[in-house]
């Protein structure tokens, strides 16, 4: 028998406003974590979400897009992920 697949459930995502990056994160509820960001004030236009993965994939793919992000950004993280 194959080995067991890892649940696909959790999103990678990134919270923009306008063209900016302004978070870079991962959920299990995206309605309920959108709404989360919202009521923190934090300002932005759209929540882009990455195609489901298994958490361990998502962690993954979030401090890659942080990485990929402070590489153009002469090493600053997006505005609400200090």
């Amino acid at each position: 028998m194959g080995k067991k697949r890892a649940k696909r459930n959790t999103y990678p995502y990134v919270l923009k406003h306008g063209r900016k990056a302004v978070y870079i994160g991962i959920t299990k509820d995206p309605e309920r974590r959108e709404q989360e960001h919202r009521d923190e004030g934090k300002n932005f236009t759209s929540m882009i979400l990455d195609f489901p993965c298994s958490e361990e994939t998502a962690l993954k793919r979030e401090q890659e897009k942080i990485e990929s992000y402070k590489r153009s950004h002469k090493g600053k993280k997006p505005k609400y992920n200090d």
